[in-house]
Order: structure tokens, then C-alpha cells, then sequence
């Protein structure tokens, strides 16, 4: 396990799914963690059990985060949403908000943190992204761009920080068993005609070879390997929990 004693990382989203494992995670390892979510209970709840702190945000108000400063020797990029539909019946407010939430905040929060990293002389950026950073999939136009677009964020951030001490990395799972993916069933079903009890087996577990989804704390074990001093010469890259998804 990573000694993260005496570090402080930021994660967003950090109430439930990804974010809380990272949490746990990292807490586990020695570091304080900040938790940020819109939930600002589920946020408070889960810093006071795990000894740190609690940040009630709406990432999608991003005109209030250009002049804020983060710091923070960790940032995990966590956050985001779904959104299913055909492009011709996608919302453009709804294509809008997730790319706000999942590429600009990022970048906001990114550009805060590195001030500080800089000066420290360390620096670990972890951008939660997905398969569909590196492959496409019907209905989710915004969801697709938004992760392509942190792709080379991530990238452009590596190289940056990489005379500081900063790293910047993806991971980039298939279908983890989170709230988000939950939320995504009743959608798909009406869009691939299907019964929701078996768009799991059908929709979600067609492409990756192993026929499971990404349990949080995988994702989790990855980001904490990501945040320690191991892995000091592992930035710009790219890590796929997506069980053989994009081997194909």
C-alpha cells in the first residue's frame, strides 16, 4: 500500500461510488481527505468518518470557481454524470452541463491546484475518466466528448508539471457498480427496447471479455498506486479497468 502520511488530497463526487472508495482509499493510506460533493450531507458524513474534511459544491456553477485556490497535494477529478439520447433528441443544455461538470470544472480545479503543487515541488492529478475516453458508444454524445477532452487535458497537464514534481495520469474503468451506472438502466432499456433487468448483461457486459462490472474499489486500489511516490515516473498515461473492453 501507498504511504500517503502527511498528504492532503481533494476528491470530487466524493460521497458514494468511485469517489468514496478513493476516499477510504486514501484515508486508509494516511492522507486527509477532503470530500466534495453536490450532496453536501452525504459529504459531511463521510469526512467525519473517515477524519477529514467536507467541500458542499456544485461543479457545474464553474463562473465560481475561476479565481479559487486549491491546497492540495492530490486532486482526484471524480465527478460526473449521465446522460442517455440520440443526438437529434439530445438537450443542448444537457450536453452543455456535462461537459461543464466533467472537462471544464476539471480544468478549473487543475489550474487552482497546480499553484501550489508547484511550490511543494509535488503533485498528483488522477482524472477518473472511462473506456469511453478511448472508445465511443451509441446515445452518449456528451458523455464521449467530455471524456476524450480530459484525455488530452490530462495529457497537457503532464507535461506541464512535469518540471515540478506534478504527475497527471487517467483511469479510465468500463461499467462500475455505482449510482451512475444504476441510473443509466431505465434509459437504456427504452433506447436498446430491452427489459431493464437485462440491460447489464446486454448492454453493459457485451464488450469488456471479462463479464462483470468494475467493483469501486478497484478502481480505488489503482488511484491510491497513482498517488504515492511509486509512481513518480508515470504521468500522461492512460490506465483501462474495462476487463478487455478496448483490447479489441
Amino acid at each position: 500500500m501507498a504511504d500517503l502520511s502527511g498528504r492532503r488530497s481533494l476528491i470530487t463526487g466524493g460521497a458514494s461510488g468511485i469517489g468514496l472508495a478513493c476516499a477510504e482509499a486514501f484515508a486508509a493510506a494516511g492522507a486527509r481527505v477532503t470530500i466534495a460533493d453536490l450532496n453536501g450531507d452525504a459529504a459531511r458524513a463521510a469526512a467525519d468518518r473517515l477524519g477529514g474534511d467536507a467541500w458542499e459544491v456544485d461543479l457545474s456553477d464553474t463562473a465560481a470557481l475561476g479565481d479559487l485556490r486549491l491546497d492540495t497535494d492530490i486532486l482526484v477529478n471524480n465527478a460526473g454524470l449521465q446522460h442517455v439520447r440520440p443526438i437529434p433528441e439530445f438537450e443542448p443544455e444537457s450536453f452543455a452541463l456535462l461537459l461543464r461538470i466533467m472537462l471544464e470544472a476539471p480544468f478549473l480545479l487543475i489550474r487552482a491546484a497546480l499553484p501550489g503543487m508547484y511550490e511543494r515541488g509535488f503533485g498528483r492529478i488522477i482524472n477518473i475518466s472511462s473506456v469511453h475516453g478511448l472508445r465511443a458508444s451509441e446515445f452518449k454524445s456528451a458523455y464521449v466528448a467530455a471524456k476524450h477532452g480530459l484525455e488530452g487535458l490530462s495529457k497537457v497537464t503532464a507535461l506541464e508539471g512535469a518540471a515540478h514534481g506534478v504527475t497527471s495520469n487517467c483511469i479510465e474503468p468500463s461499467y462500475v457498480r455505482t449510482p451512475l451506472v444504476e441510473k443509466q438502466i431505465a434509459d437504456q432499456a427504452r433506447l436498446h427496447g430491452i427489459p431493464e433487468d437485462e440491460v447489464v448483461e446486454r448492454i453493459m457486459l457485451t464488450e469488456p471479455a471479462i463479464k462483470s462490472l468494475v467493483e469501486p474499489e478497484e478502481v480505488a486500489g489503482l488511484a491510491l498506486w497513482l498517488a504515492g511516490s511509486g509512481s513518480r515516473m508515470v504521468t500522461g498515461a492512460s490506465y483501462t479497468i474495462d476487463g478487455g473492453w478496448s483490447a479489441k
